[in-house]
């Protein structure tokens, strides 16, 4: 019997922590052998995320969407449009990590590129998970709080970052969770999704 699937969309954004998405998908999907659904996984990245991972190191069996996969896919009335359709497929997304650009964005409804498309026309009846990540110094400043609260107001949920050494060298809050914790909070999410909806 085929084991049912939980459709997740990953959204990665352009802080240095996108370094982990590679091992983030990896620990979904080792998840796979050891549950009863599996975790079908799309990402989408910004531009600037592409910077700190190269997506040949995510395995086969993940879609790569990016803003050039948007404008190739539309030529003619009547064509998918792609921030729709991710936004139709996905049971949850996840943006991991969110950094202090995007998040002023989404809390703005700014929709620039594939990602903030997608999140700007979000079912906010599904989850949306956010994991931020920056300096401390941007960390502290009093708009990042704003935007935070306004995300929670939606409904979003936020995944705390962490206080530790940071690649520039501080020390302080401001680093994504750990991908344990990320990758606990998304099953803890799809084992209710999936379990309570096949009752």
């Amino acid at each position: 019997m085929d084991k049912k699937k939980f459709k997740l969309l990953v959204g990665a954004t352009g802080s240095v922590a996108a370094l982990k998405i590679p091992i983030l998908i990896d620990s979904l999907l080792e998840l796979n052998n050891k549950q009863q659904y599996i975790f079908e996984i799309y990402v989408v990245v910004t531009e600037h995320a592409k910077h700190f991972f190269e997506t040949s190191e995510l395995p086969a069996v993940v879609k790569i969407y990016d803003d050039a996969v948007e404008w190739i896919s539309w030529k003619n009335r009547g064509d998918p449009v792609v921030h729709i359709e991710l936004g139709k497929w996905a049971d949850m997304m996840i943006i991991a990590p969110l950094d202090a650009n995007t998040l002023a964005k989404m809390a703005q409804g700014l929709c620039d590129n594939l990602l903030t498309c997608t999140t700007r026309a979000w079912d906010m009846n599904k989850p949306l998970l956010f994991c931020p990540a920056m300096n401390t110094r941007m960390w502290e400043h009093p708009v990042t709080c704003k935007h935070i609260q306004t995300l929670k107001e939606w409904g979003h949920e936020e995944i705390p970052p962490i206080k530790k050494q940071l690649i520039c060298g501080d020390t302080g809050v401001g680093a994504m969770a750990e991908v344990k914790t990320i990758v606990d909070r998304i099953k803890s999410i799809a084992d209710d999704k999936v379990f309570n909806t096949s009752k």
